[in-house]
């Protein structure tokens, strides 16, 4: 069964887009830590980072640093932390969070936002890429 990312990617459920290229996709989390809290995958399903291939691995990072940088330059942070994870979905994820505190990082606060905050947040991010 496809996971929640594959339908993302394939257009099943909406999402706030980043970026695409042939291999990755990158969309804000629906439950961020911060404004601005993206998520990078890879196209190809894969459950854990380590199953990866070398070039996927290697080519989702180059992709997650270029997301992270536009996150960056449109997010007023003291920096873009960088997390793997991935026990809530089976599907290699990267999380990009601007981080002020150390509380951004600690999956305990959640930021409140609004369609039209998501949106805005997505457009600063692509603007910058």
């Amino acid at each position: 069964m496809p996971s929640i990312f594959t339908k993302i990617i394939a257009g099943e459920i909406p999402c706030y887009k980043i970026a695409e290229d042939d291999n990755f996709f990158a969309f804000l989390d629906i439950n961020p830590n911060a404004k601005g809290h993206t998520l990078c995958v890879p196209k190809k399903e894969v459950d854990k980072l380590l199953d990866l291939d070398e070039p996927t691995f290697m080519g989702l990072m180059a992709f997650s640093r270029k997301v992270g940088k536009a996150i960056e330059a449109a997010i007023p942070c003291d920096r873009v932390g960088l997390t793997v994870i991935g026990l809530e979905v089976p599907h290699v994820h990267v999380h990009l969070i601007p981080l002020k505190s150390m509380e951004n990082a600690t999956f305990q606060y959640k930021e409140r936002m609004t369609p039209a905050m998501f949106e805005e947040t997505a457009q600063k991010i692509r603007q910058k890429l």
